[in-house]
């Protein structure tokens, strides 16, 4: 692959962009509330997951430039190691909350549902809301309210090594248009199957994890559901949505997959040459194209029937419901999501910018880039409308009950691709969906 990448080298763990959102709900609801907006001056406290190195010294760049810009505030950031912060957010109570937040993009809801997060329309500035991109617009909005903005997004795709590929005579697509149904790609495995000496040629990074606290489980196949017509919840009940024919077809031929899958324990089937295609997100690409060179194809996941689809959200920067100096949080957050800062935060992470100037941009993620898919899929984003066929990005439920809907359906994922009975794997996800939706009123948020 010709890369015209500025972007620097170093892997990115799937954990970077898609933090465990397993909350602690507390049962009922109290709602959000509405940020003071204060004066724009004084100590302005942040709260921060700590990320890879770079990440970090980039956020903190962006502090000290912030506050040299505003000497009339005093910006105080606390960086949390990132196996601990979604948790600490969790059992914090709102008014131990510092005045800027970040969290991951799918626990938005349970922060709302607990009363820790203000809504920020009119925190940060116009140009702001108009700038973000649509992907990064529906994951932070909640009954019509913007409760957080993210620097960066994230994506799926399959990397292919052309050379393998071309090797077994494997026509592969361009691009979504012609993106593979999901029975040509599962064709494609057993052809290349044919030319390796153990039958292992997909990677669908097993090394993470699969099964309940596996974000990543949800992450990575919940894009089978929304290609086969369904989804993971819909009008507060996952029976009917998850569990439909359809989508048992789909994940039944998924199941197939597992023969011919390479667990992948070691973390270096791709990039080793071991297998042709590997299913996983955007923050692989600088180890793959290090290793791979002009042999690294990018590619859609394969079409199910109602299009190709795709996973979205990451980190998210939003206010927190108690704080009484909400303008000058805003104020940090327009400064976060300038060209400037998304570049030098997405530089330091390679995700796909969360601006739509900051995406034209990107020598990776613009016109002609290396990944240039994934912003396309973004740029697709289903939103919060209904999951057809023309849109290809689909933001995770924003729910407060989403903690028991991705733990579920990575239960029942986990069981299906250990060969066990579909249908009966997904029915036992939705029972036990409903049953917490029913025993929580549906996680209404006053």
């Amino acid at each position: 692959m010709r890369s015209k990448r500025t972007e620097p080298q170093g892997a990115l763990r799937a954990a970077a962009a898609l933090a465990a959102p397993l909350l602690l709900l507390t049962g009922c609801g109290t709602g959000g509330g509405t940020a003071g907006a204060g004066d724009g001056e004084g100590t302005l406290t942040i709260w921060a997951h700590q990320g890879q190195d770079r990440e970090v010294v980039a956020l903190q760049n962006a502090v000290d430039a912030f506050g040299d810009l505003n000497p009339d505030i005093t910006v105080e950031l606390t960086l949390i190691p990132e196996a601990d912060y979604t948790t600490t957010l969790t059992t914090s109570s709102p008014d131990e909350l510092p005045d800027v937040i970040e969290f991951d993009g799918p626990t938005m809801a349970s922060l709302v549902y607990n009363g820790k997060l203000s809504p920020i329309d009119d925190l940060v500035s116009e140009e702001t809301r108009a700038n973000a991109t649509e992907s990064i617009l529906a994951q932070g909005t909640l009954d019509g309210s913007l409760y957080g903005l993210g620097v960066f997004d994230s994506g799926l795709g399959v990397y292919g090594n052309a050379a393998l590929l071309d090797e077994a005579g494997i026509s592969y697509p361009e691009g979504i248009e012609d993106a593979w149904t999901a029975e040509e790609f599962t064709a494609a495995l057993a052809d290349l199957a044919v030319e390796d000496e153990d039958g292992r040629v997909l990677d669908v990074k097993q090394n993470y994890g699969f099964g309940s606290g596996s974000e990543w489980t949800t992450y990575a196949f919940s894009p089978v559901v929304w290609s086969a017509g369904g989804s993971l919840i819909e009008d507060d009940s996952a029976d009917g949505a998850l569990n439909t024919p359809a989508t048992v077809e789909a994940l039944s031929l998924v199941q197939e997959w597992a023969a011919y899958t390479d667990a992948n324990t070691d973390d270096n089937a791709f990039v080793s040459g071991d297998v042709a295609l590997s299913l996983v997100g955007h923050w692989e690409y600088p180890n793959y194209v290090e290793a791979l060179g002009e042999d690294l194809v990018v590619l859609p996941l394969p079409d199910f029937g109602n299009g190709v689809k795709t996973g979205q959200g990451s980190w998210a920067w939003g206010v927190s419901s108690t704080s009484g100096n909400g303008s000058a949080a805003g104020a940090f957050i327009d400064f976060l999501m300038a060209d400037e800062q998304v570049a030098a935060l997405t530089a330091a992470n390679g995700a796909p910018p969360g601006t739509a100037t900051a995406t034209e941009a990107s020598d990776l993620y613009g016109p002609g880039g290396d990944l240039e898919l994934f912003a396309d899929q973004l740029a697709a984003t289903c939103g919060r409308g209904a999951i057809t066929a023309d849109c290809v990005s689909v933001p995770r439920p924003v729910t407060a009950g989403y903690p028991v809907i991705t733990r579920q359906f990575a239960e029942a994922f986990a069981t299906i691709w250990d060969g066990g009975d579909v249908s009966g794997a997904l029915d036992g996800a939705v029972r036990a969906i409903d049953t917490d939706f029913a025993d929580n009123d549906s996680f209404t948020i006053p």
